[in-house]
């Protein structure tokens, strides 16, 4: 029989950043034998009355760094983030040993322009997607798209910038576009509707200058579970299909954790 013991590691965390109240990143150390996707997730978790919390998150870091990069919202009265409003640099977390998750642009078979359409920490996983350089090889296109309420939301802008300058792919970083969707703020610059809004009165193809199509464009979503379904909708009314292992599709979907 495996013990819960078997099944997890500790591991120290090596600092904290408060972007807003309620909006916080932070990394832990790796594990060697650690292994995971860009795009899967990890579950978190730490000891309470004599049991354990668990929770997952997608990783932010990329697949090699030598340690783990993960971004949360806090919600009030949650016992996850009640415990991240108190964590600090050297505190631990509880690491279970293997990365879950199916969320892969590897998934798709073809396709030239890839769509990353996010709302609040569905963000993480598309920043560990674009560390990678063979998805800047496999596109012809990179759109991240990340929808929040309020512009002080907008976490990893400089991230998201340094990605267009990064040593292994800089040759590339034209491909990459990104676009902030803010819905309770009118800000220069960025879009003032939710996203199936966006896609379906045509704004978001204006400002990604892109013309959606199913024979080219590939898109993943992740996020809020009522913007997954609604996006996902909405693109199934233009024709697109979920991709599956034996039905190849133009969709990718992960809830935002």
């Amino acid at each position: 029989m495996t013990t819960i013991e078997e099944k997890y590691t500790q591991e120290t965390i090596l600092w904290v950043k408060n972007h807003t109240p309620k909006h916080i990143s932070f990394a832990i150390t790796r594990p060697k034998n650690f292994r995971f996707s860009a795009g899967q997730f990890a579950r978190l978790g730490f000891a309470q009355n004599n049991g354990f919390i668990w929770r997952a998150y997608s990783m932010v870091s990329a697949e090699y760094d030598d340690f783990l990069e993960f971004y949360a919202i806090l919600i009030p009265g949650g016992p996850f983030s009640q415990h991240f409003e108190t964590i600090k640099t050297g505190d631990t977390f509880l690491l279970e040993k293997i990365a879950n998750g199916f969320f892969l642009p590897e998934r798709f078979q073809d396709g030239q322009d890839l769509v990353m359409l996010s709302t609040g920490s569905g963000l993480a996983p598309f920043l560990s997607i674009l560390k990678q350089p063979s998805i800047w090889s496999r596109f012809q296109n990179l759109s991240l798209v990340h929808c929040v309420s309020y512009i002080s939301e907008l976490v990893y802008q400089e991230t998201i910038q340094e990605l267009q300058q990064h040593e292994l792919f800089k040759d590339m970083g034209a491909k990459l576009k990104y676009q902030p969707v803010v819905t309770r703020e009118h800000h220069q610059n960025c879009l003032n509707e939710r996203l199936p809004i966006c896609i379906q009165n045509g704004e978001l193809e204006k400002a990604l200058e892109q013309t959606f199509n199913v024979h080219s464009t590939r898109f993943m979503i992740c996020g809020n579970p009522q913007m997954v379904t609604d996006t996902h909708k909405v693109l199934m009314q233009k024709g697109f299909s979920l991709n599956r292992v034996k039905l190849p599709g133009q969709i990718l979907l992960e809830n935002g954790f």
